[in-house]
């Protein structure tokens, strides 16, 4: 498997480097495609949804549009945020147009990285966490591990439910 298609149909040896946006959840180094981004945001105060899947931390009023927030340590099914730990919001926009707001612990950096240093996760991965991952990028001091937007924020093909 190659790293994903530069947009638009540009010839994948016109860019042989990706831009991604960054971010930390428990720990973990994880990078969505910059073009997917739409803003980043402190923590924002949020409605709670009833019978809405656990995933659904509520929604935000973002200048007048209601988005989504997912928080992204019970999506990937890590380790509670600890109290006192406020998240911040990763908006990230779907192939349709619609807004979702991620929820991570950090914001990083935008990084570019080489496509000669993309992997595919390996075979051993738990297919649950294959389907949410692109792939990997080797970087020098740790692993960047890049997130499919479509797949993160599709709930439903997810089979997300209260646990």
């Amino acid at each position: 498997m190659h790293p994903p298609q530069a947009p638009n149909g540009a010839a994948e040896t016109a860019r042989t480097s990706r831009q991604y946006a960054t971010f930390f959840v428990d720990g973990l180094f994880f990078g969505i495609d910059v073009l997917h981004v739409q803003e980043v945001l402190r923590y924002q105060e949020m409605t709670r949804v009833p019978l809405a899947p656990d995933v659904i931390e509520g929604l935000i009023n973002l200048r007048g549009q209601i988005v989504t927030a997912v928080d992204m340590r019970r999506r990937l099914k890590l380790q509670a945020r600890a109290d006192g730990q406020t998240p911040m919001n990763a908006v990230v926009r779907s192939e349709e147009g619609a807004a979702v707001s991620l929820l991570v612990d950090e914001i990083g950096d935008v990084l570019e990285v080489d496509s000669e240093t993309f992997e595919t996760p390996p075979e051993n991965v738990a297919a649950a966490a294959r389907e949410l991952l692109e792939g990997v990028y080797k970087l020098k001091d740790r692993l960047l591990l890049i997130l499919n937007t479509e797949k993160t924020i599709d709930l439903a093909a997810q089979g997300a439910s209260r646990e």
